[in-house]
């Protein structure tokens, strides 16, 4: 699915040792154990899907009486979506230090587009533009060749006689 969000999603340490009947925390550090959050790549993506369940949230608010819906909606939203900022880790940071500026999937995917449609641009105008510099030089050279046809010498050359051979010359 084009642009959907991808969570990134690690199995929990030491599952190994649970299924071998093993439970010897001492070797496990501390943060390894303690850390039981989802592991997600990007923020944006997991406010994405907050928004979407928002969204399922409200329509589920719909069947509760008019009375009660505005203040239990709003309660409803906002333990969600704090349950989900307390379970999840972006690149391993906690919710609150992950910055919101990742590039996403699709960010990424709309920059190879751009780049390719970029590159193609080049193709094009590397196949078309010699093609108007060699008309350009074809024309320049009829042009220098018509200047030269319209030459005509002032000065009229004389004829040159050589000698017929130096040597004897100065020997006579």
């Amino acid at each position: 699915m084009a642009g959907a969000p991808e969570l990134v999603v690690v199995a929990p340490l030491r599952d190994v040792e649970r299924m071998a009947g093993t439970d010897d925390r001492a070797s496990v550090p501390a943060t390894a154990r303690e850390d039981f959050r989802v592991r997600c790549t990007s923020k944006r993506a997991v406010t994405e899907l907050l928004e979407l369940c928002g969204r399922i949230v409200q329509k589920l608010g719909e069947a509760l009486p008019e009375k009660i819906r505005e203040p239990a909606l709003r309660d409803a939203q906002w333990t969600f979506e704090s349950a989900v900022q307390e379970n999840v880790s972006i690149n391993g940071q906690a919710w609150q230090e992950a910055s919101d500026n990742c590039l996403m999937d699709s960010d990424i995917k709309v920059l190879e587009d751009q780049f390719d449609e970029i590159i193609v641009d080049i193709a094009t105008k590397r196949k078309q533009y010699p093609r108007k510099i060699l008309e350009c030089v074809i024309k320049t050279i009829k042009a220098k060749q018509e200047i030269l046809k319209q030459y005509h010498p002032v000065v009229q050359p004389l004829d040159l006689k050589n000698d017929p051979d130096p040597v004897l010359a100065c020997i006579n």
